[in-house]
């Protein structure tokens, strides 16, 4: 287990350790039952007091994370489980807990794709809206032309048509881009690492919005970056803070989803996006704009991309195609200018040496299409129909208690419960009945506000949609019900 101590970092010690613990626990990186370090062993792995160590298990064992026995040790708690099966013998693991690992979390992984029948925690698409039929054919055709595609491999830095193909499809976004400043990734999840792998180090300031997209959070705490947040409001980041913020602690990285923000689904204006980026000038800080589905809005078309007013480079942009065209594919681009393209060019060469020649041809017909256009209009009309009965539904079955804001786009809605719900059990309740979402708390990089969830409304059919936020309500009822009666603490 690695805990990454920052003793420049504004939190204690003893949270900085009590988070990490949480964190490894949340993504399964520790089992439950598991044996945790002694008190002194774990102060002198550290270097820090006892005193600090026992307050973090302290808080941990409060919060029903771990359990202390008198003579044994301090262990993982067994938290009721989502079935009632009897529970397999495991094989004497244990050992592996002494070999040291880099990974302070790893939540989005556990979060990403489960099997549960109605999946409201997945962020994709239903893989009945995406041109499946389609992209099947184009790839018959591909190889019945050209059957040595499958023995090339692509440039690093991705096949020049396809990179031509979204130098012009990022225009529409008015991004002044070329074909030579643009990196094919595998999917945007690994231009966010590249980014993080290339400038990010331990220590490093990394600003963050509060809550944000869980991945980006696994990936800079991994490079052991000292992460600072900005809340968001109904128009994005809070500039305000973010100035402040920035004037303290000078961040190399400012990390940011401008467009149907995840998972609040907030737009920033543009007057903010215009602000964000003269405060990356004035502190010379590079701008990560994550912009995994602006095409996907409901009423009006959203500002700009930050990138679209860039003209000294500090803003690299990131767009995934995966989700709206075609998920096992994972394509997404990067672009960006100067030595930093170049640098995180060469970064990519490290990782893999280019992403697969034949996901890239297979996209690229449709691409340049008049397809595109045509699918992506189906698609706003879909999901906006699906976003309006999930709200219908949470209006007509969702207790008075809980709040959300209407997302304008993108695939999910943000839900906030009463400050005394903790979401994690929740879902505990949820899976019960093969429901699933994303609590809240895996969004949040450092304070932990457990009273939120995530739901997806893109994923599922219509009839497993209207069942499965059915099914919540009546989870979010009963919880809210019991609170109330087992409490002396009036509520209004």
């Amino acid at each position: 287990m690695h805990i990454e101590i920052q003793r420049k970092s504004g939190t204690s010690l003893s949270k900085q350790i009590y988070q990490s613990i949480v964190d490894h626990i949340r993504s399964g990186l520790l089992l439950e039952g598991s044996q945790l370090p002694s008190v002194r062993e774990l102060s002198k792995e550290l270097g820090v007091s006892l005193v600090t160590v026992v307050k973090a298990y302290k808080e941990l064992e409060k919060n029903n994370f771990i359990t202390s026995i008198q003579g044994k040790g301090t262990f993982i708690k067994i938290k009721e489980t989502a079935t009632k099966e009897t529970k397999k013998e495991e094989p004497p693991f244990n050992w592996q807990l002494s070999i040291q690992d880099y990974l302070p979390r790893a939540q989005f992984s556990r979060f990403h794709y489960v099997s549960d029948e109605i999946q409201l925690s997945s962020s994709m698409i239903d893989p009945g809206l995406l041109p499946n039929r389609y992209l099947e054919q184009e790839i018959h055709k591909m190889l019945l032309e050209n059957p040595r595609i499958l023995s090339q491999y692509s440039e690093i830095q991705g096949d020049l048509k396809l990179r031509e193909a979204m130098s012009q499809y990022l225009r529409q976004f008015e991004i002044p881009t070329t074909p030579d400043n643009i990196l094919i990734t595998n999917g945007s999840q690994q231009g966010l690492d590249l980014v993080a792998r290339t400038f990010v180090g331990p220590g490093d300031v990394v600003v963050m919005e509060s809550p944000t997209y869980p991945g980006a959070i696994d990936i800079f705490r991994g490079r052991g970056a000292t992460i600072i947040t900005v809340p968001v409001d109904g128009d994005g980041m809070k500039v305000e803070i973010l100035q402040n913020l920035c004037d303290k602690y000078k961040p190399k990285i400012i990390y940011t989803i401008p467009t149907f923000q995840n998972p609040t689904g907030a737009v920033m204006s543009q007057k903010r996006r215009r602000k964000i980026l003269n405060i990356a000038k004035s502190i010379q800080s590079i701008i990560v704009e994550d912009d995994p589905w602006s095409e996907i809005y409901f009423d009006k078309k959203p500002p700009a991309p930050i990138k679209s007013m860039d003209h000294y480079g500090h803003v690299i942009y990131l767009k995934g195609l995966s989700k709206t065209l075609a998920p096992s594919c994972r394509i997404g681009i990067l672009s960006a200018s100067g030595s930093v393209f170049n640098r995180l060019l060469a970064a990519k060469s490290n990782a893999d040496l280019g992403s697969p020649l034949l996901t890239q041809k297979s996209l690229l017909p449709f691409i340049t299409s008049k397809r595109m256009i045509d699918h992506l209009k189906k698609l706003r009309t879909a999901l906006k129909l699906r976003r309006d009965m999930a709200i219908d539904l949470l209006l007509q079955y969702g207790p008075e208690e809980i709040s959300w804001m209407i997302p304008n786009g993108g695939l999910n809605i943000w839900i906030s419960l009463p400050v005394w719900i903790d979401t994690n059990q929740l879902l505990i309740e949820a899976m019960k009945n093969h429901v699933t979402f994303l609590p809240g708390s895996a969004c949040y990089p450092v304070e932990q506000e457990k009273y939120h969830l995530r739901l997806s409304f893109s994923y599922m059919s219509e009839q497993q949609l209207q069942l499965g936020i059915r099914t919540l309500c009546n989870i979010f009822n009963a919880e809210i019900t019991s609170k109330k009666m087992n409490s002396d603490t009036p509520y209004f």
